[in-house]
């Protein structure tokens, strides 16, 4: 997963959108490496994980608190997340979407950043693309998860 959630952070750096190949290609991840990974049950309940997510992720576009993109992409990343895990990924959501926020608008003030980087859309928009904070928070999570077990 971790080319998928860098390739998205970069595409949502650079056009503030995460491509539908990208959220296909987590899903795919899932789909087929979860039978391996996980008993029967619990994959079946995180492929549920999925249409939670998209619903409430869909509602929230609608009132235009997320983007199309982000919602799709977190409706993928849903599997990857154990429910018993749910608060401490949203903490660690939350953390890494602080620390990418911050940096983001601060490098995006300095001049010399946005002329080595012409045509980032993300650069020049006052919204924020939210694939920087998704991506890395699951790859932290997948990672620590790998590390830890938690």
């Amino acid at each position: 997963m971790l080319p998928i959630c860098i390739w998205v952070a970069l595409s949502d750096l650079r056009r503030m959108k995460i491509p539908n190949r990208a959220v296909l290609a987590a899903l795919a991840v899932f789909a087929v490496l979860g039978p391996f990974v996980l008993d029967f049950g619990d994959y079946a309940g995180r492929c549920l994980h999925v249409a939670v997510v998209i619903v409430l992720g869909f509602l929230l576009n609608l009132v235009r608190l997320v983007g199309a993109g982000d919602a799709k992409f977190a409706a993928a990343m849903a599997p990857f997340v154990a429910l018993a895990d749910l608060f401490a990924f949203i903490q660690l959501l939350a953390l890494v979407l602080i620390v990418v926020f911050a940096l983001h608008r601060g490098l995006r003030s300095i001049g010399a950043v946005r002329r080595a980087l012409p045509g980032w859309e993300s650069l020049t928009r006052k919204d924020f693309p939210m694939g920087l904070a998704l991506g890395p928070a699951l790859a932290l999570y997948l990672g620590f998860a790998a590390a830890w077990g938690v």
